[in-house]
């Protein structure tokens, strides 16, 4: 097919652009030119009930900010021996700060934050305030409701809850709020709001996979720092979602060089909390959430967490559906003071419709209906179950030295029938397809033992890190494999022929086995410079057989295994400069041992492992206290031995070496009272330097792509609670497959929410209404590398919610 240099517009209707600009600007203008109009008219002062008993001055604070939704902040040390009395009745939230405070000796003012506790001292029998200092929130940062889109640490990049501004790499964090206000259901609903990082193919539902910095992350996400192997991971008992720019493998073995997203979940809290959430939108969309944490016991030793999801909903694609009953529960128990016990257990059945989405005519997406399947809708029903159980052991000899050791097994059971095209007459419309079923079992295991230090030599002050981990991965696929018939994709006519009653004619039996160890230490020199090194050590083996034929079975191919080793040593170094505490540089340079080792060639040979190498550089600013926060960043990444999947087949193709390169700029948090934002802009050069398609653009991969999305919380004071919100997600075009065979068009999607919290009883009760690609236009998310998978974005689609929380 020819290749394509013409570019395309985006489709994206004036009027659309210009309500959403329009809208930004002005509520822009209102609340940061007009601070005192707001001011003037009195902090919203509306009666809600509130019910705190007596206790720590601490405690009812943090109560009191949970049943109002605000965020307070205050030295805690300062508070931390002085006590409140019992908070029963209608208040107003100056009302009812001002109960609590009598007589501690503190008062409070608000700023854009919420509201400051400060040290009022009697002169002359008047309270006179002092400054405040060493401010901490009240409201902690996970703790349900609150509505910062500010996250000013992260753990993922450095395994430690490292202050993001002295992390010597870009990490992008998405809070819960934010999965909230956009009412996310999946990973891919969230990470659309981090620079360089887009979707890629997902067959309809039984896993998600990324372009992060140009390169996939081979339907590879992580848990809790855990790895999930080909899992579409829901997000009802997500916290936040953490992006790691940049090879990770340094911590956490063998990965991907783009990068890794990392899922947070949320952990069980002292204070008790109740939330049922019911979604419904477009397509027959419900879902049902729940969320419950407390004590166990009156101790507060034994703490529990429980979270339910039940989704069902149809499709804008014919014959398509999706369900899912999820249950999480996590129990914390605090053996003693320095010693703490974690067990998690999560359950995931679903139930979908396989989807290879459209195919390509000439040199982009054909023009054909986005409703349009072209498989079987009475074969490809699949099915993914998975069920994970982990425990984390931690204990503290002191304040600077700790052990933590983690274990974690998944159990993935997979049935996932698909009729996938392979060929197209594109002036008949004739296009030829093949069946492919699999019936797959995985079982994953994985342990980490890390001990972490703190401790000074002469004027320099380490932070150490050293570890082991241990990967296991033994599964095995019996599947159908064999010619099904054509379909025309302009006048589909289904077959509907069982062709799973076939018997199995493929199998593959597969191990994978790894440890590693690894040492990290992170020097402070002069309180402004910080230096980070470290460095893996991996032992890696795999065993894969594969044989195909009706008269074969699972002892053949594991008779018919080989085993390849691989050992590497993985560098990774960084370093900060912060000269004023808004703002710092930082570089790194890292090595990684590639996670798509597991690919092998169509005679079952295991292909040589990916290797991947950055350089990184960039700034990072926090203004207004911490509360808007920016990372900007230039890197330069290569990965050697680049392989690609074969559509309809369980096996690779070695592609060669590719680079990528480019800018990213990340934007979060209150730029004025009220008003929250994620801005992000990515340039992404990303190129194949050798072999067949050497020259190429990588494939999913756009040049140009950038978001905006703003929530403001009205201030004034009769319509206090309600809430307004509006994005855009643009990006430019991308080819398609591996030969830039067509182009994937620049696309524009526009996105409004509106909600509304009105205070009742000891509750709040939220509605809200999200609408997603207000202009309808035509979208593409990613493809399978091929010219017959391409998969279409939402049309114009609605979802509301009614949400109680006490």
């Amino acid at each position: 097919m020819p290749r394509t240099t013409q570019s395309r517009h985006i489709q994206l209707k004036p009027g659309w652009l210009l309500l959403l600009g329009s809208t930004l600007i002005a509520l822009t203008i209102h609340t940061m030119i007009f601070p005192s109009i707001t001011l003037a008219q009195g902090i919203p002062a509306d009666m809600s009930h509130y019910s705190i008993p007596p206790g720590s001055l601490e405690q009812s604070l943090s109560l009191f900010a949970r049943q109002a939704g605000i965020a307070i902040s205050m030295d805690a040390d300062k508070i931390k021996n002085l006590t409140a009395s019992k908070l029963e009745g209608n208040y107003s939230i100056e009302s009812g700060l001002t109960t609590l405070l009598k007589n501690s000796g503190f008062t409070f003012e608000r700023n854009m934050a919420g509201y400051v506790l400060i040290a009022a001292k009697a002169i002359g029998g008047n309270l006179t305030t002092l400054p405040e200092v060493k401010i901490t929130s009240l409201m902690e940062m996970d703790s349900p409701g609150n509505p910062s889109y500010t996250r000013t640490n992260a753990s993922t990049a450095t395994k430690s809850n490292l202050s993001l501004m002295k992390t010597p790499i870009s990490v992008q964090v998405i809070p819960r709020a934010i999965v909230e206000d956009q009412q996310a259901i999946q990973i891919e609903d969230a990470i659309k709001n981090v620079s360089g990082v887009f979707p890629g193919f997902t067959f309809g539902g039984l896993s998600e996979e990324f372009m992060i910095r140009g390169f996939n992350t081979g339907y590879l996400s992580y848990r809790d720092g855990f790895r999930f192997p080909a899992a579409r991971l829901p997000l009802a008992n997500i916290e936040r979602v953490e992006v790691v720019k940049g090879a990770a493998a340094n911590l956490y073995g063998r990965i991907e060089p783009g990068g890794m997203i990392n899922l947070i979940t949320k952990r069980p809290q002292a204070e008790s909390y109740y939330m049922l959430n019911q979604q419904f939108g477009s397509y027959s969309q419900y879902q049902t959430r729940a969320d419950a944490t407390g004590a166990l016991n009156e101790s507060g030793t034994l703490l529990y967490r429980l979270n339910l999801e039940y989704l069902n909903k149809n499709s804008f694609r014919d014959f398509g559906f999706h369900k899912r009953i999820f249950v999480a529960s996590s129990v914390t128990w605090k053996i003693t003071p320095s010693t703490q016990l974690d067990v998690d257990f999560m359950y995931s059945n679903e139930d979908f419709l396989e989807d290879h989405g459209i195919v390509a005519l000439g040199n982009r997406p054909a023009k054909i209906p986005k409703s349009r399947f072209l498989g079987e809708s009475a074969l490809d029903k699949a099915t993914l179950q998975l069920y994970n159980t982990a425990a984390t052991l931690t204990h503290a000899f002191n304040d600077d030295w700790q052990v933590r050791t983690r274990f974690n097994h998944l159990r993935r059971d997979t049935v996932d029938p698909q009729t996938s095209g392979n060929n197209l007459n594109e002036l008949t419309g004739a296009l030829q397809r093949r069946f492919y079923s699999g019936n797959a079992t995985n079982d994953v295991y994985m342990d980490t033992v890390d001990v972490t230090g703190h401790f000074h030599t002469a004027d320099i002050e380490h932070n150490i890190l050293a570890g082991w981990d241990y990967y296991g991965q033994f599964g095995s696929v019996k599947a159908i494999s064999l010619d099904a018939d054509s379909i025309n994709i302009f006048k589909p006519q289904y077959k509907n022929i069982n062709l799973a009653l076939q018997p199995y004619n493929r199998f593959i039996d597969q191990k994978i086995e790894w440890n590693g160890v690894y040492f990290q230490d992170q020097i402070t020199l002069f309180n402004k410079l910080h230096i980070m090194g470290s460095g893996r050590y991996d032992w890696a083996s795999q065993e894969t057989g594969f044989v195909s034929g009706v008269g074969q079975s699972l002892a053949g191919a594991r008779a018919a295994s080989n085993k390849i080793n691989n050992a590497r040593f993985s560098p990774r170094a960084g370093i900060v400069y912060q000269p004023w505490e808004w703002l710092s540089f930082f570089g790194n340079y890292v090595q990684s041992l590639g996670a798509a080792n597991g690919a092998f060639d169509a005679n079952g040979n295991i292909l040589k492992p990916q290797i991947g190498e950055q350089f990184e550089g960039g700034f990072k600013t926090s203004f207004f206290d911490g509360r808007l926060n920016s990372n900007v960043a230039y890197y330069h990444l290569t990965k050697k031995n680049l392989a690609v999947s074969v559509p309809g087949q369980p096996y690779s193709i070695p592609i060669g070496q590719a680079r990528s390169q480019g800018v990213e700029v990340d934007i979060s948090g209150q730029v004025a009272r009220g008003l929250d934002l994620i801005l992000t802009y990515a340039y992404t050069d990303a190129e194949v330097l050798e072999g067949t398609n050497k020259g190429n653009r990588l494939w999913n991969v756009p040049k140009h792509a950038g978001s905006l999305w703003a929530r403001y919380d009205v201030q004034y004071k009769p319509l206090r609670g309600l809430s307004i919100g509006a994005g855009i997600y643009a990006q430019g075009k991308r080819p398609g497959d591996p030969a830039n065979t067509y182009f994937l068009p620049a696309q524009a999607r526009v996105d409004a929410m509106v909600r509304y919290r009105p205070p009742v009883l000891k509750s709040r009760l939220s509605l809200q209404l999200n609408a997603y690609n207000l202009a309808n236009e035509t979208l593409y998310g990613g493809t399978l590398g091929d010219r017959f998978s391409v998969n279409v974005g939402v049309p114009r689609t609605f979802v509301g919610s009614i949400r109680y929380e006490m």
